[in-house]
């Protein structure tokens, strides 16, 4: 069984007092929140894998969102938190992908200005992805899997996939792409922010966003 969780004013004295150097708030901070780590995993879960290894994977990224949250942040703690350990675990699995060549659409393909590490679903949605959302996001990627290559041209298929690093490839900026592709940056630029735009309408005709 898992701590209580802390109340939001407990939370933001913790937070606090850690960012004034008392390490024993960060250790309460990290125990109560586990049983967020234990929700997150959930949807990793598989008869294959051991949820232990799953538990301290995505410890660690509740460790890191604890060293990382400015109390000024316009979210929740446990929003910012829950894409923290799922950016963890998703960094563990990208590894594993990239040995079976698979694609996937939820994987981390760069960082923010703050470091965080985002998703080619954050570039569609721009949104902060809640813990209630979760399951529209999977199925937000799910319909993105299946029906990607039936919207998109090969070309824009190809600048998206070089983009952000999917199927197990390097990222590419948009000027390494023009030079292989023999055309303009803002051609690229172009040519991805139209690819965006098609995969976004994809999800609101299939009902995945609004």
């Amino acid at each position: 069984m898992f701590d209580k969780p802390l109340s939001a004013e407990e939370e933001k004295i913790m937070l606090d007092r850690f960012h004034k150097g008392d390490m024993e708030a960060r250790n309460i901070l990290v125990e109560k929140n586990m049983r967020l780590v234990a929700h997150m995993i959930k949807k990793y879960s598989t008869t294959e894998r051991d949820p232990e290894d799953l538990i301290s994977v995505g410890t660690i990224g509740l460790i890191k969102a604890v060293n990382s949250f400015k109390t000024d942040k316009s979210i929740r703690f446990a929003t910012y938190a829950a894409k923290c350990i799922d950016n963890e675990i998703l960094m563990m699995l990208r590894s594993e992908r990239r040995k079976m060549n698979e694609v996937s659409l939820y994987e981390p393909v760069g960082a923010d200005k703050e470091g965080n590490e985002i998703s080619i679903i954050d570039v569609i949605s721009d949104e902060e992805i809640d813990v209630v959302e979760e399951h529209m996001l999977s199925e937000q990627i799910k319909c993105l899997k299946e029906h990607m290559k039936n919207v998109l041209s090969k070309r824009e298929c190809l600048i998206i996939v070089n983009r952000y690093g999917l199927a197990g490839r390097e990222e590419m900026t948009q000027s390494d792409l023009a030079k292989k592709l023999g055309i303009s940056r803002s051609y690229v630029s172009r040519i991805e922010k139209r690819a965006l735009e098609k995969l976004k309408a994809l999800l609101e005709e299939q009902g995945k966003i609004s």
